[in-house]
């Protein structure tokens, strides 16, 4: 069987992976270079046991501060855009303890599946691509979110994550560069098995090794309809011409949504706006992070990628806006010089954004849904999880092919 892959990101390109390891034979498009999205400067952390979707009840005490304030990590801004306003309602409602319990649940058992899928790729493709295991602090400023914390480690520690709450003197004998932070943390937690990776490197690394094994990729092809016949997907229409194929798997990020609507299926998928920044970091003992660091007052992730520390934050809905604001750079500096001062030079900080495809609950849509043609799948809307979830998602899209 043939499969047409729309989307080169990180979730398309290990949908392709996964496909080429079931015997399928795979063609990959999109209208850029693959990693050029999305994922090209995302956080850079593979967060495998510490999910916590966006939706949750705390929401309801922040909505103020989302809408108003110029300074929130978290910013909603309404639009003319009646896709904004029906996913915006279905994420509040989203907020609430049950619902972000079960997404919890969701999330973890799809993060494991992807976690044995990566590691079996990276063994088998030893990609270049900076990965380390060093393992994961999220802080806390505050004893109250701190006791936060403490109840969704417990949720998901019996869910099976292992975890462990520490003290601010615990934080940095795990990871000294944070000393200078001290009287800043109320405490963390301690996640020993997370990982990083340069997402970006491990796309170009795996675009290498699927054309070696006879993946056909079509680029700067961009999709913009399709060839139906007899109710299913003969092809999919592209500004070079029709490309054919037996099935389609639907990897396109926020554009999801809209070529959904054309074959008549409903996506919940609108882009959650983020911003990245990489510096070189020094070399010195105890100056940069080697374990990944998420601030959660700031909602701002520190990642080593190498001689590199990827500094990622911020949640915005603000449409497809792809401007990047002094402003919110800065933000990302000051972070960095207030956590790390020692990381190293802010001279250059190769400023970046990108439009995470969010679903309301913060569950991918995965596979076939109501409306489309049969042999169109997809795989989309990961949100912030992208790269952590891309080959579990992969996997169970290949499992529904093969079926």
């Amino acid at each position: 069987m043939h499969v047409g892959v729309l989307g080169a990101g990180i979730v398309g390109l290990a949908t392709a992976w996964q496909l080429k390891l079931q015997g399928f034979e795979v063609s990959v498009i999109d209208r850029a270079a693959p990693g050029a999205g999305a994922s090209g400067g995302n956080g850079a952390q593979l967060s495998y046991s510490y999910v916590q979707p966006l939706a949750d009840p705390s929401i309801w005490k922040q909505l103020p501060k989302l809408l108003f304030s110029p300074t929130s990590p978290l910013k909603l801004r309404p639009q003319l855009d009646p896709l904004q306003w029906r996913w915006g309602l279905a994420f509040l409602a989203a907020c609430n303890a049950r619902t972000s319990h079960e997404t919890t649940a969701r999330l973890l058992s799809l993060a494991a599946e992807s976690r044995g899928a990566f590691e079996a790729m990276l063994a088998e493709l030893e990609p270049d691509c900076d990965f380390s295991a060093t393992g994961k602090l999220v802080l806390y400023a505050s004893a109250a979110s701190l006791e936060g914390a403490r109840r969704q480690l417990e949720l998901q520690r019996e869910m099976g994550s292992q975890q462990r709450l520490l003290t601010p003197e615990e934080c940095i004998a795990i990871e000294p560069a944070l000393a200078s932070y001290r009287t800043q943390m109320a405490g963390a937690i301690h996640t020993p098995s997370e990982c990083a990776a340069d997402c970006l490197k491990l796309c170009v690394a795996l675009e290498g090794a699927l054309r070696a094994r006879g993946v056909r990729f079509l680029l700067d092809c961009e999709v913009h309809g399709f060839d139906r016949r007899n109710g299913r997907i003969a092809a999919v229409q592209t500004r070079v011409g029709d490309v054919e194929a037996d099935a389609f798997v639907m990897a396109l990020g926020t554009a999801s949504h809209r070529l959904g609507r054309q074959l008549g299926a409903y996506l919940p998928v609108y882009p959650l706006k983020g911003y990245s920044i990489t510096v070189d970091v020094d070399p010195a003992p105890a100056a940069a992070p080697r374990v990944s660091v998420t601030d959660s007052a700031r909602k701002v992730v520190f990642a080593r990628i190498g001689s590199r520390l990827r500094v990622a934050g911020m949640a915005e809905l603000v449409g497809h806006d792809a401007s990047i604001p002094a402003t919110r750079i800065e933000t990302l500096a000051a972070a960095t010089r207030a956590v790390f001062p020692q990381a190293g030079r802010l001279d250059e900080l190769h400023p970046w954004t990108g439009m995470r495809p969010a679903t309301p609950t913060g569950v991918p849509i995965i596979g076939r849904v109501d409306g489309a043609p049969a042999n169109m799948l997809f795989n989309t809307g990961h949100g912030a999880l992208g790269f952590t979830l891309a080959f579990g998602s992969a996997e169970r899209v290949a499992q529904a092919l093969a079926a």
